[in-house]
């Protein structure tokens, strides 16, 4: 029985032995082969053929592992890895079937053809022309009598009979001109004089002369009308006793009319007067009027930020009524009458305030490409805008799709119009932020410090390197988030918040679902740099916050972190490194936006260990 025993012992050393000179000859072997491969791909002569598969997220190619499974970012199934040759930040990689998912569509730049006028569409009303209004008073001082024109929007003509008026000024007048007449030989200058002041009060000669053949007193006289027109107001009734000159009626003259357009600030360079407008209104759909700019008000409303462009339109047969609404387009020539312009789809251009972006399709590329560009545009030539700078003729701009690429973008931190702080080789191609802190109500700044002692809470738990407190702390952000009034800031301001809100919407609700505190550090990173610049921009109340640094973060890329004390403790590493870094920026509330050189200056510092 010993015997076997010893047998058994004596085997089992036997083949640990054999293992272990199996591991020694082949493990040092494929240690060297491994070795010889990768110095052979270094010289760029051979490739290994039998090199691991790579697998990655068709909308985050980042993300790269050796085996199928999920995206970590966004859930969707890993698939192979294609040939990539491109490390641009400025350029977001997707598979092709990423392309097709999203439905992207593209365009080959080229020049404007017969796009040599600019066309602007206008809005506006019919408004009735202020030099065809009159009013009709009374020459003599009396009562109505009796009224032919009753009521406001009455037709009147030139001449038409209005009123009859009692007049005892004008009784006393007839008189002295019967009695001038008795002594006419004598003093023919006296009827003259009684005839003159009864014309002056709009007696007519034909009555005057019937006075003076019948020789009879009329105790009544009727008012004409001087103007034609329609009745806009009529001021008096049967029985008013009336002043010299008081109104009886307002008139208006329909015949010609103003058509009056709104014009925005930014179109007012193209508009000339003399320029040709078209346009329709609703109530005669299938009329086309034609008129000229006559006149352009040299004053902008200050509420809706618009001026008046006055036109004429004849109206002699009243299709055309006072505050009517009306659709006009006016074509003007453009400033630059040299050459053809190069143009730009409308659809391929995303707007972010003063910049305007577009993707490029990168040409030559293995696996479809798209490059984050900002272009400068001109005027609007129908569907395009003209190209001022950014773009060459023949080059590829994705014209659908854009926003989902820019979407993929941000969320890899790659440029993009959400995600301005992008460097690429060392280079910073940040635009300089704005400065709205002056701007910005008190009770804003309040809001924004809220989500900055959430944020905190977050950074503590990666400083403890603890991920399930980060998730919970971080639902903390996304119920402070939809708190903030943002209502309380306008216009550039206004878009600012709500680009830096998206980003920090998708990277805190990232967080709350990751269970890995590196995957929960990279998504800090990113909401890190969202919430640095909107509180840059818009400022804080009271409090002071230091922006700290760590450049040996995300592979020695660097990344910055808010804190309340100036002492590091950095969220990037927690206890392997918790000292590394430095204070960059300090925040308090009468921070400005530094200028990009000295931002660049401030880089140069030192970083403790």
């Amino acid at each position: 029985m010993k015997n076997n025993f010893k047998i058994i012992i004596t085997a089992i050393i036997a083949v640990i032995i054999g293992l272990g000179a199996g591991y020694l000859i082949f493990g040092n072997n494929s240690e060297s082969a491994s070795t010889m491969d990768s110095h052979d791909h270094n010289m760029e002569t051979t490739s290994t053929s039998n090199s691991e598969e790579i697998w990655t997220c068709s909308m985050h190619p980042q993300v790269q592992q050796n085996e199928p499974g999920d995206c970590p970012l966004c859930g969707m199934d890993l698939i192979p890895l294609e040939a990539n040759s491109s490390n641009d930040p400025l350029v977001l990689e997707m598979t092709n079937e990423a392309v097709k998912l999203a439905n992207i569509q593209t365009t080959i730049i080229g020049e404007a053809a017969g796009q040599s006028r600019k066309t602007i569409r206008l809005s506006g009303k019919v408004q009735a022309d202020e030099r065809l209004a009159s009013s009709q008073v009374a020459h003599v001082p009396g009562r109505i009598e009796k009224l032919y024109v009753t009521f406001t929007g009455e037709q009147v003509s030139k001449g038409q009979k209005l009123a009859d008026i009692y007049a005892p000024d004008l009784i006393a007048a007839q008189r002295e001109l019967l009695e001038a007449l008795k002594l006419q030989s004598i003093n023919p200058d006296l009827v003259k004089a009684a005839r003159n002041k009864l014309k002056f009060w709009k007696i007519s000669e034909t009555t005057i002369a019937n006075i003076e053949a019948s020789g009879n007193i009329q105790e009544t006289f009727s008012l004409f009308a001087a103007a034609s027109g329609i009745v806009t107001n009529r001021r008096v009734s049967v029985g008013d006793y009336l002043k010299q000159g008081e109104p009886l009626f307002d008139l208006m003259n329909l015949r010609n009319v103003w058509v009056i357009f709104d014009a925005y600030e930014e179109d007012l360079a193209a508009i000339k007067v003399g320029n040709k407008i078209e346009f329709t209104t609703p109530s005669l759909p299938n009329k086309v009027f034609k008129t000229r700019v006559t006149f352009i008000d040299p004053m902008i409303n200050p509420n809706t930020r618009v001026t008046s462009i006055r036109t004429e339109v004849n109206n002699s047969n009243g299709q055309l009524k006072p505050e009517m609404f009306v659709n006009g387009v006016l074509q003007n020539s453009l400033s630059k009458k040299s050459k053809a312009q190069i143009t730009v789809p409308k659809s391929a251009v995303l707007w972010t305030g003063v910049r305007s972006v577009i993707y490029v399709k990168v040409p030559d590329m293995t696996i479809p490409s798209f490059q984050f560009r900002e272009i400068e545009i001109g005027d609007a030539l129908g569907n395009n805008y003209q190209v001022i700078s950014g773009l060459e003729l023949g080059e590829e701009v994705v014209t659908y799709g854009s926003f989902t690429i820019d979407a993929a973008a941000q969320l890899n931190n790659q440029a993009s119009m959400m995600n301005k702080n992008v460097k690429v080789k060392g280079i910073d191609y940040s635009i300089h932020l704005p400065d709205f802190t002056a701007s910005t109500p008190f009770e804003f700044k309040q809001q924004l410090a809220d989500i900055a002692d959430a944020y905190l809470l977050v950074k503590d738990a990666l400083v403890a390197t603890d991920s399930e407190q980060a998730a919970t702390t971080a639902k903390q952000i996304m119920e402070t988030l939809p708190k903030v009034d943002m209502t309380l800031v306008n216009g550039d301001a206004h878009i600012y918040w709500m680009e830096q809100l998206n980003a920090l919407q998708a990277h805190g609700e990232k967080i709350t679902t990751l269970t890995d505190v590196e995957e929960q550090r990279k998504q800090f990173d990113f909401f890190s740099q969202a919430l640095i610049k909107t509180i840059k921009v818009f400022g804080i109340p009271d409090d002071t916050l230091y922006v700290q640094h760590c450049p040996m973060a995300n592979n020695n890329e660097g990344a910055d972190w808010i804190s309340k004390e100036e002492i590091v403790q950095n969220p990037y590493f927690g206890d392997k490194m918790l000292t590394c870094g430095l204070v960059k920026t300090t925040i308090d509330k009468d921070f400005k936006n530094p200028s990009i050189q000295q931002a660049s200056n401030a880089k140069q510092n030192t970083h403790n260990h």
